[in-house]
């Protein structure tokens, strides 16, 4: 049975998405600083990993460096993290 995480973001649409999918911490992170700092402001990124750290990493990521944590869909194994970029970066 497939099980979904209480902070899925909703019907949320992702302007890009990051393929970090059976990577392990901190890749998806450094992946995702880079993919970031070429997006517009107020564009939403989805990260989709399997290393479950990413449920606690990208929440504190986002924190530090100002951007806007969505919410994390999580189904069989699979975590797709959304974020929006914020112009205001630590």
């Amino acid at each position: 049975m497939s099980e979904t995480t209480t902070t899925d973001p909703g019907n949320i649409t992702a302007d890009e998405t990051l393929d970090a999918y059976g990577l392990l911490c901190p890749m998806p992170i450094i992946m995702t600083a880079k993919l970031v700092d070429s997006m517009d402001v107020g564009k939403v990124l989805e990260v989709v990993a399997s290393d479950e750290g990413i449920k606690e990493d990208m929440p504190a990521w986002c924190d530090s460096m100002g951007h806007e944590y969505l919410g994390v869909r999580e189904q069989d194994g699979e975590y797709r993290v959304f974020l929006r970029k914020s112009d205001q970066r630590a």
